[in-house]
Formats: structure tokens, C-alpha cells, sequence
């Protein structure tokens, strides 16, 4: 099969790491028609909506590539916190139902899967206006539509988490901690929602494509009594994702490629 790496300005270097491994070339995204042919689409970032939307009309192949699910955050394996994880999704922009898949690479991450606790602040994660865009909406107008909901269901104290395009000013306050006292985190498609079901803190996902889909709620009207996963389907589903996030340096040997095409058949959609 062959694969069109769609490179923006020939400057975006996870996908020529990707490219490398798979012995393939990349193409300028500028440059490039998407009728010239009907070969699979190798595409990053969510701005490139028009792309997969037509791919999805067309039922033409692509994947998809973002930033991964954990790894990334400050860890005593990458203490500055560099992005070294990217997810790759076969057809869709997240991983969703849950594949049975070993643990190897899942436990590589040491990172723990905690029992539910509770607390009392429900958690408001604020989304980048991208994301919502693509979606027909807006960070803002999501927001003020989340508000109203909740208020209607609960008058527990609501904790907003802002965002910051600052890396550095953003994990100066590291989400964990607002984990500590929370009844419950609410985003709309942010990694958070993993890293809340992780921590033992029932989890709220709104956009239409969420990774965490299956081990977290949607119905805000239940954000007093939320549902939390059992501990094996949450390992489940942690193990899942670990099959479907890279590192650079797999991006560059070439296991990405050898991963995602030994197991597309199972689907990741």
C-alpha cells in the first residue's frame, strides 16, 4: 500500500520520523491534490479537518497522528517533559472501543491505575478552540453551555482548568493535583480525561471523538452519581491505548508501521 505522508511545508518532523521508518518519502501538503490519486493519507493535527472529513465521505484510507496519550507530562523518564508519544488512529482521531491487547508496552510507562476516590470540586477543563472548531462549535460557547448544565444537576464548588499555550506556565500547576479533591472532571476532548480515569476520578467527555469513551460518562445530568470502571477494564483499556501510541524513536525504526499494520485488521476506530 502506498501511503501519502502529508508534510506542511515540508517542516513537520513526526511525520518524516514516521516516513523514515516506513521507508517512505513525504509529500509538501502545499503542493499535493487530493484527486491525483486514491492512496491512503498519512495526515497530523487536527486543522487538517477537511482532509479526513473528505477521506471520511470518500471512505478513503488515512491515519492520524496526535499527540499521545501519556508520556509526555513531566516523568522521571522525561523530566522536561518533551513530547516523545505520538497516538497514530487508523480512520478516525481517537482509539475507542477496547481491543485486547498485552501489557508489555503498557507497563513500560510505570504509571499507576488508582481505585476511585472522592472528592468534592467538579474539574472544568477548558479545550483549545481547534478541537471545537472542527466540531461546529467554540471553547467559549461549550463552556458557557457546560456551565448552565452542570449548575442545573449540582452546587458543588467548579474548579476551572484553563488553558495556556505556555507549557511551562500550564504545569506549574499540574492537573494531578486538581485531581485530589475532585468529585468528577468534565472535558470536552482533552488527553485529561485519561489522565482523570487513571487517577481514580470519575471522568465527563463531550466532543463527538474521545479516547476515553469507553471508561468515562456523557450524560452531565448524572454528575452526582457518576459511573466509574472497574479496575480490569480500565487496565483493559489503558493497554489498548498503549498499542496505539509511539515514540520517536519507534516513529524512526520503523515499529510504528509494523504495529499498525500487523493489528489495522482489528480496527482502532
Amino acid at each position: 500500500m502506498n501511503w501519502i505522508y502529508l508534510n506542511k511545508n515540508n517542516e513537520d518532523q513526526y511525520i518524516e520520523m514516521f516516513a523514515h521508518g516506513s521507508q517512505c518519502s513525504t509529500t509538501q501538503l502545499e503542493t499535493w491534490n487530493y484527486d491525483d490519486s486514491n492512496d491512503p493519507i498519512v495526515l497530523r493535527g487536527i486543522m487538517k479537518h477537511k482532509i479526513f472529513k473528505r477521506c471520511w465521505q470518500d471512505n478513503r484510507p488515512f491515519r492520524y497522528m496526535d499527540t499521545g496519550y501519556f508520556g509526555n507530562r513531566a516523568n522521571f523518564r522525561n523530566p522536561h517533559g518533551v513530547k516523545m508519544w505520538h497516538r497514530i488512529v487508523d480512520n478516525n482521531l481517537q482509539h475507542g472501543k477496547i481491543i485486547s491487547r498485552p501489557d508489555d508496552r503498557w507497563k513500560q510507562f510505570s504509571i499507576n491505575i488508582n481505585p476511585r476516590h472522592t472528592g468534592r470540586n467538579i474539574v472544568i477543563v477548558m479545550p483549545e478552540d481547534k478541537p471545537c472548531i472542527v466540531y461546529g462549535t467554540t471553547a467559549q460557547q461549550w463552556l458557557d453551555e457546560t456551565l448552565a448544565t452542570v449548575k442545573q444537576h449540582t452546587d458543588r464548588p467548579i474548579v476551572l482548568r484553563e488553558r495556556n499555550k505556555n507549557r511551562q506556565v500550564r504545569e506549574a500547576v499540574p492537573f494531578t493535583s486538581l485531581l485530589k479533591d475532585a468529585h468528577a472532571v468534565i472535558v470536552y476532548n482533552s488527553i485529561a480525561a485519561t489522565e482523570s480515569v487513571l487517577g481514580g476520578v470519575p471522568a465527563f467527555v463531550c466532543a463527538p471523538s474521545n479516547a476515553a469513551d469507553p471508561v468515562a460518562n456523557r450524560d452531565l445530568a448524572k454528575i452526582e452519581d457518576p459511573w466509574f470502571p472497574d479496575l480490569d477494564l480500565v487496565r483493559a483499556w489503558a493497554c489498548h491505548l498503549a498499542y496505539g501510541q509511539f515514540h520517536n524513536r519507534e516513529l524512526r525504526d520503523g515499529t510504528a508501521a509494523r504495529i499498525l499494520d500487523k493489528t489495522k485488521e482489528l480496527s482502532y476506530a
